[in-house]
């Protein structure tokens, strides 16, 4: 008789142990839409209870970011632009005022090729708006805007009260409040104690930890067909994001029109289909790995490497408008490194939708 407890006692353990390895090994996956895109959060291990409660923090806080930043619909981003078409300084928060700083920050560094002051260009080509269609604004509105100089570096900042020198400046954050949120996912899931996750943004992605042996894989997405043209590895606070054509544009005239616009012509880019970067360390991985592609992708493949040495950027993958794939060393080396490396899960595919 004590032999067979002595039996089931073991096999009750082995039960307990093989419950446990398989939670540990456990992807829970929450998939949710927000910032106008898809966005996703894989926390590996743990219970399905505490991932769950998690991700709902992580979502509450993308939903919270999206009302706040969104750039037509009524925000404290409508406020502040309706404030600044008026005249008027605007009482925002210290939130806005440190994000807006970081971009300008960005906006310097890139010659303002990176500029979310155009908003209005924006919207002259019809990029403010869940439904985008075919658009064919007066040269005349397009060169009014442009001759206005529009640029973050217009802002004033008395404390938390914003005031603008030029009103033409009409603020969208499109192309940067999805990095910022990974940086905020991230604190969220750190204080949470997960020790690994992976959180994608519409094609914004930031590591944490790795799931078990081996790091996170993702996919960079093909801008022209099915699937991914590379895999990447992803380790601990790194991040990785993409600007493509391929999601938010429209076609006339035969000519494909990207939402992302040259601010020294008015148009939007036609020689880039996407541009691919990785950033790592600090507190903002995520911030850096959005707004820093944008110059790359409006330089294109003429001036994509001296933008990247000037952004600061090592790992950048940059497929132009013809298919062809341009690398940094760095960057191939990463390629590189993701082949070699053999069994783990397959990757995540990361499609950009901005």
């Amino acid at each position: 008789m004590r032999a067979f407890q002595t039996t089931l006692l073991a096999a009750a353990l082995c039960l307990l142990a093989l419950a446990g390895c398989q939670r540990a090994d456990t992807v829970h996956r929450t998939r949710g839409h927000v910032f106008g895109t898809a966005v996703e959060i894989s926390i590996y291990g743990g219970s399905p209870e505490r991932a769950d409660s998690l991700s709902g923090a992580v979502l509450n806080e993308f939903d919270r970011l999206h009302h706040k930043y969104h750039a037509w619909q009524p925000s404290m981003l409508t406020s502040l632009n309706d404030a600044i078409a008026r005249g008027e300084p605007f009482t925002a928060d210290a939130e806005m005022v440190a994000l807006l700083q970081s971009a300008t920050v960005v906006a310097e560094r890139s010659g303002n090729l990176f500029n979310p002051a155009i908003g209005r260009l924006i919207r002259l080509w019809g990029f403010q708006s869940s439904d985008i269609a075919p658009q064919a604004p007066p040269a005349q509105e397009i060169r009014r805007w442009l001759d206005a100089r529009p640029r973050l570096a217009d802002l004033r900042y008395q404390g938390n009260t914003i005031s603008s020198t030029n009103e033409a400046v009409m603020i969208d954050l499109g192309g940067y409040a999805k990095g910022y949120a990974l940086d905020r996912a991230a604190q969220i899931l750190r204080q949470g104690g997960v020790k690994a996750a992976l959180v994608n943004v519409g094609g914004n992605v930031l590591a944490i930890g790795q799931p078990g042996e081996r790091p996170w894989r993702v996919g960079i997405q093909d801008p022209r067909a099915a699937g991914a043209v590379a895999q990447v590895n992803l380790r601990d606070n790194e991040a990785m994001g993409t600007s493509g054509d391929y999601q938010r544009y429209f076609l006339k005239d035969g000519k494909r029109h990207p939402h992302i616009i040259d601010p020294r012509s008015g148009y939007p880019i036609d020689l880039v289909a996407s541009v691919t970067i990785v950033t790592s360390g600090g507190t903002d991985a995520g911030l850096r790995s959005d707004g820093n592609s944008k110059p790359l992708f409006i330089t294109g493949p003429a001036g994509w490497e001296a933008m990247a040495a000037q952004m600061g950027l090592a790992e950048v993958l940059l497929i132009d408008a013809q298919g062809t794939v341009h690398t940094t060393a760095a960057m191939r080396s990463r390629l590189a490194a993701s082949r070699e490396a053999k069994g783990g899960a397959q990757p995540e595919l990361v499609s950009v939708r901005e």
